[in-house]
């Protein structure tokens, strides 16, 4: 089995205007899809990620966020293992809310380093 990580991508601006009740139903729902990936087997670990973050380049660093310019931003990630990009797309597609569209979804394969690095 491979390494993926699974990047969130969606419109902050309309996650923003969520009610309560939207955003804890939205919580819910992805909370019952990672349990599924870990009863699978697929699931590593993920988490949410707050809006606020900073751009570094090798001198300084570029920009704090958020990024009110971004319509979309990450929001989130989670690893998981699978046989191959293709099932790892697969299982990122099974995501509730990127069937409701309301975000997509990055695959990325993790290279894999020898522990002695």
């Amino acid at each position: 089995m491979e390494k993926f990580l699974l990047l969130i991508r969606e419109d902050v601006k309309k996650e923003s205007g969520l009610s309560e009740e939207e955003f804890n139903k939205n919580i819910e729902t992805m909370t019952r899809w990672v349990e599924n990936l870990a009863e699978t087997g697929n699931y590593i670990s993920g988490e949410p990620l707050k809006p606020e973050g900073k751009y570094v380049g090798n001198e300084h660093i570029i920009s704090d966020g958020p990024f009110i310019e971004a319509k979309e931003a990450i929001s989130g990630y989670v690893f998981i293992r699978a046989e191959n990009i293709d099932q790892a797309a697969s299982i990122a597609k099974t995501c509730p809310e990127v069937i409701d569209g309301r975000i997509v979804i990055e695959v990325r394969p993790i290279i894999e380093m020898e522990k002695n690095v």
